[in-house]
């Protein structure tokens, strides 16, 4: 258990997860923009349209049929700028960021496995637990025990 690796790994979680939020928030707001601009365009590009195809069917048909076939033609265009505007990408970024978070995930999972198996074994085993700590303690309070004895002689 190194509590740097954990540190260091919630960190690059952390950030990972900051980036890809940004990146989508990007993504929907450009996405949401496009198809705003692509509506107001649409409009007024097919009023005027509409108005000339109007008045050049109306010549040839009734006033009925041509506008059920201007009305048919708006509904395509619309539908066709739509499709663009969900066709559009997230990009490699997104897919970077995502197996950064995915490996920042495994490390940390790595890393509670390792405490868990350490709390198990101290839990079934304690002194294998204590005896690394036990081993310097001893050897410290042997030679604190022969220093005043060496030094009253």
């Amino acid at each position: 258990m190194n509590p740097e690796n954990i540190v260091k790994n919630l960190r690059v979680l952390w950030r990972t997860d900051r980036i890809i939020a940004e990146m989508r928030l990007r993504h929907m707001l450009v996405s949401l923009g496009l198809r705003a601009f692509a509506a107001l365009i649409a409009a007024f590009g097919l009023l005027m349209f509409e108005l000339a195809a109007y008045f050049a069917l109306v010549q040839a048909l009734s006033a009925i049929v041509a506008a059920a076939i201007l009305g048919a033609v708006n509904f395509a265009i619309a539908l066709v700028l739509l499709l663009i505007a969900s066709r559009r990408g997230l990009g490699q970024e997104l897919t970077l960021a995502n197996e950064i978070h995915d490996s920042a995930i495994e490390a940390l999972q790595g890393e509670a496995r390792a405490t868990q198996s350490q709390v198990d074994r101290l839990l079934h085993h304690p002194l294998e637990g204590v005896l690394p700590l036990l081993v310097p303690l001893i050897t410290a309070a042997i030679n604190h025990l022969r220093k005043p004895a060496a030094t009253s002689e």
